[in-house]
């Protein structure tokens, strides 16, 4: 039942990152005058994230959940998280919309984060 929480949880991080990988690559051009944010970054942000995603899905499908791959997805989450809010303060030409878009984001990756920490040490703990 463990391995089913934590599949899912992985799943749907896939799934995201697929989605805003997908959005941010394909209509970076309008969201850099909305956000204020750089071009590149957006585009490139969102070309990071489809590799990520399918890092994530191959994780999640594997017939038996590995602590390392789960660990590396954790460790990813948490550096997106914290480059989300460096972004937020260190760029003075964001927008207010640009602002909440970058930090609802990164909530929910953190809260996602959170979920598969959660999953991956109720794992180890019925292990030991």
């Amino acid at each position: 039942m463990t391995d089913l929480f934590l599949k899912r949880i992985l799943l749907l991080d896939a799934a995201s990152c697929l989605g805003m990988g997908a959005l941010l690559a394909i209509v970076a051009g309008p969201l850099t005058g909305l956000f204020g944010i750089d071009l590149a970054i957006l585009r490139g942000a969102g070309l990071l994230l489809l590799p990520i995603g399918l890092f994530i899905g191959w994780t999640a499908l594997r017939p038996v959940l590995r602590p390392l791959p789960i660990w590396l997805v954790i460790a990813g989450n948490l550096l997106w998280t914290a480059e989300s809010f460096v972004l937020i303060a260190s760029n003075a030409g964001i927008t207010g919309l640009g602002q909440a878009f970058v930090a609802a984001q990164a909530l929910m990756v953190a809260a996602l984060t959170l979920l598969e920490t959660a999953g991956v040490l109720k794992i180890a703990a019925a292990k030991a």
